[in-house]
């Protein structure tokens, strides 16, 4: 069974850091585009980082560049989502999900993803 679960949400303050994971079982990740989307309250869901299969390319949606960084661990079958310098407006569930291939300009499409996880709540507030 294939399934993808996210990690390392957690009420945070303005400023700080957070590291959240991805792992899949049923599959390997490096197969497979990985995407991290978000949903804030009252918002629809949005691409914020997604990292390539085919030659490893990343992508980040214009609020996080510069403060996000995505990275894959193919020994852990685990993508990651490191976030830096957040903000209130970062405060969303957190999902990943896999696609057979992205690229630039459909990498922040939800039609474009296969496999969902649960999500994680990240919350920023003081």
């Amino acid at each position: 069974q294939l399934q993808l679960v996210e990690s390392g949400g957690d009420l945070v303050q303005p400023g700080g850091s957070l590291r959240l994971s991805c792992a899949a079982s049923g599959f390997t990740l490096d197969d497979y585009a990985i995407g991290w989307f978000r949903r804030a309250p009252g918002k629809e869901r949005e691409g914020v980082s997604c990292i390539s299969n085919s030659d490893g390319n990343t992508y980040y949606a214009e609020p996080v560049k510069g403060r996000f960084t995505i990275s894959r661990d193919n020994a852990k079958n685990t993508v990651y989502l490191r976030m830096n310098s957040l903000k209130f407006g970062d405060t969303a569930v957190y999902y990943c999900a896999a696609a057979p291939h992205v690229q630039e300009s459909t990498w922040w499409k939800i039609i474009a993803y296969d496999y969902w996880g649960q999500g994680t709540q990240v919350t920023v507030s003081s």
